[in-house]
């Protein structure tokens, strides 16, 4: 029989937060429907791993990390910031959206705003943010309910 202490030593877990937002965005020469300007409801899983605490007097005992901290690691650089915004390629020829930085929020970003490298892209500000006990595991990023892109960090070693 394990003792408490190391058990959670020798045991990793995966804790994941899910988080929702709104965004529209637009492909630049794209051969079909996404080269317009259309929106979707965004589903963002972020899984992290690492072992639970195991100091059983600290208030953060038998956690891998408190879901507050994750949710502020992701809703100030991703939800905040892109929740009902206009995502678009720099250099695409959408100069003319400009116009309504000033009325909301457009965003501009120097790669092709496809699920895919939105995903990559959110790994890194995650990453940026991350405690250092913990380690991003995955991130999976819903464009629609049933078509999604997923970074692991095994595939990115």
């Amino acid at each position: 029989m394990y003792c408490v202490s190391t058990f959670y030593t020798m045991t990793k877990i995966r804790i994941t937060k899910e988080f929702v937002f709104d965004m529209a965005h637009a492909l630049h020469n794209y051969d079909g429907l996404c080269q317009n300007i259309h929106g979707h409801t965004y589903k963002l899983q972020v899984t992290l791993i690492g072992t639970p605490c195991s100091d059983v007097t600290s208030p953060k005992y038998g956690m891998v990390l408190d879901f507050s901290v994750l949710k502020n690691v992701v809703k100030i650089p991703i939800v905040d910031a892109f929740d009902h915004a206009l995502v678009v390629p720099q250099n695409g020829g959408f100069d003319a959206l400009r116009q309504y930085q000033s009325e909301g929020k457009f965003i501009e970003v120097p790669f092709q705003p496809t699920c895919e490298n939105l995903t990559i892209y959110f790994v890194e500000l995650i990453k940026a943010k991350l405690p250092s006990q913990v380690s991003l595991h995955s991130v999976r990023l819903y464009e629609t309910p049933t078509s999604f892109a997923e970074w692991f960090a095994e595939d990115n070693q």
